[in-house]
């Protein structure tokens, strides 16, 4: 993984609730019809909305494409990948 993409900057653009472009993207965690949740640079983020779908996603430069209704966007503080400790998988079967 690259130095330059892990210091990119994070940035989260909404167009109409139809199409979301995100940089800083360093993972994708997981993802479904209904929610995307991907790692940022900036911590781990979770869209909400109805029929999404990954457009395009570019881990070397760090970008996501979604598209479909977007609902909510919210950063989670308390979710962590299995990179850091507190896996989210570890809190769900705790």
């Amino acid at each position: 993984m690259s130095e330059e993409r892990r210091a990119g900057r994070h940035k989260l653009t909404v167009d109409q609730r139809e199409n979301a472009v995100i940089t800083g993207v360093l993972d994708v965690i997981s993802f479904d019809e209904g929610q995307v949740v991907c790692e940022t640079d900036m911590g781990v983020l979770v869209l909400q909305g109805d029929d999404l779908h990954v457009a395009a996603l570019d881990l070397d430069k760090g970008t996501l494409n979604i598209f479909g209704r977007v609902n909510t966007m919210n950063y989670e503080e308390n979710v962590q990948t299995g990179r850091k400790k507190g896996s989210m998988f570890g809190k769900i079967f705790k």
